[in-house]
């Protein structure tokens, strides 16, 4: 006789409920806040649902907003022409906050990945896919605003590695990681440090405190000296204790933040963080970069490495091109990155930078050096190389894109994790 197999039943497993609660904490131990904080926006983990949906039917969230505490314009805050003006810019505003919403959650999600041992490289290009994914990249219309930076060390801006950089994050060191988010021409620029040592904690803390009094003393008509000698009195007054040694924080006195325009990152005014004297005046309306960076080295940067970062400057000469692969290039450049900052990595992507205006496979660049090259020496586009102190001190950066709207200002970058 055959024995009757008994049929087993099969448990129904229990579908987990998604949560709406952040918990996952970033691996720098400097952060704050949560890397899964977008999931209590109804995003996923990790997020894949585009921003534009996430608030379809609700308007993005509002940045940070600080009343103006000057004598000369504290009256803005109540000021109804000054309330009039604010509302005709309603639409404006609401492109720019769509795109710092995607800036805090790419950033939120990179620092879930950003950890000793991961190639810089790989971090880069996940961080950008993921900006890519979450604006809806349609090239000049919505996308990447500049390279990722993510400078180590001594190295203080600009450096992004090039394809064959193998370069590893490693437990000692200190990256500043900045990029950006663009709708419309209209750039959020930001940026933040990452250590894994504690015995860095003070330098970041300097940074990220004279970044903060420096947008508190920002405001319509306020002279840019007054900006810089506030983010030098507050970084200055800070001492770091590495290895047994103490060294003062010295702001790294020739970088600055800047006035931001459409499609132009670095659109004229430049923020001094130190006080140089500049009685320009800050202007209602514009759009600001603060960024404040402090030393333990000598405070000055120049310029010193291989190449990543480079753009079209925005007043570029028409000048007769003699080289075809110039022509080339400089066409691809037009129509993939406009005025906006790009990196070697970016054209030698499959897309040459950007699959809505190229195709997924239409757009690699080859052997194109020379022609970049050439490009650069005609003044066309700017070469910007990676900008250093010493070797062996330790660099550190924060910065927010803040609005000096009519009545008030507001800091549209602001997260919950600086």
């Amino acid at each position: 006789k055959k024995k009757k197999k008994k049929k087993k039943k099969k448990k129904k497993k229990k579908k987990k409920a998604s949560s709406t609660t952040p918990s996952k904490k970033p691996h720098a131990v400097f952060l704050k806040g949560f890397t899964d904080n977008y999931v209590s926006q109804g995003q996923t983990e990790p997020p894949t649902i585009p921003i534009f949906q996430l608030y379809k039917d609700k308007p993005f969230p509002e940045g940070e907003i600080q009343e103006y505490i000057q004598p000369f314009n504290a009256h803005r805050m109540t000021s109804e022409e000054c309330k009039a003006k604010d509302a005709l810019q309603a639409e404006t505003y609401e492109t720019i906050r769509h795109a710092a919403e995607c800036h805090r959650q790419v950033r939120n999600y990179a620092q879930s990945i950003i950890k000793p041992g991961v190639k810089l490289i790989d971090m880069c290009t996940q961080l950008e896919n993921k900006n890519r994914e979450l604006v809806v990249e349609k090239g000049l219309e919505r996308g990447i605003g500049f390279p990722t930076g993510c400078s180590l060390n001594h190295v203080a801006a600009h450096y992004t590695p090039n394809n064959g950089d193998d370069t590893v994050l490693q437990y000692g060191d200190v990256c500043k990681v900045d990029f950006g988010t663009q709708i419309d021409g209209h750039i959020i620029d930001c940026a933040f440090t990452v250590n894994f040592d504690h015995q860095y904690d003070n330098l970041l803390l300097a940074v990220q405190e004279a970044t903060d009094a420096g947008i508190r003393n920002t405001g319509v008509d306020v002279r840019l000296c007054d900006v810089g000698a506030a983010v030098q009195e507050v970084m200055e007054s800070h001492e770091v204790c590495i290895d047994g040694t103490t060294y003062p924080v010295k702001c790294i006195r020739n970088l600055n933040g800047h006035s931001i325009g459409r499609y132009q990152i670095h659109a004229g005014q430049s923020v001094p963080i130190v006080d140089n004297g500049d009685q320009s005046k800050m202007l209602e309306g514009q759009m600001y970069a603060i960024e404040t960076f402090g030393s333990t080295g000598r405070g000055h940067v120049i310029e010193h490495g291989e190449c990543s970062h480079y753009m079209k400057n925005f007043d570029a000469p028409r000048v007769p091109l003699r080289l075809n692969s110039a022509k080339k290039l400089l066409a691809h450049i037009n129509k993939t990155f406009g005025t906006l900052a790009f990196c070697r990595r970016w054209l030698e992507r499959p897309d040459g930078g950007s699959a809505a205006v190229n195709g997924a496979s239409g757009g690699k660049q080859e052997r194109y050096i020379g022609a970049l090259k050439n490009l650069c020496d005609e003044g066309i586009v700017q070469a910007y190389p990676p900008l250093v102190d010493i070797e062996g001190c330790q660099t550190a950066q924060w910065e927010h894109t803040i609005l000096l709207r009519p009545n008030c200002r507001e800091v549209v970058s602001r997260g919950t994790d600086y």
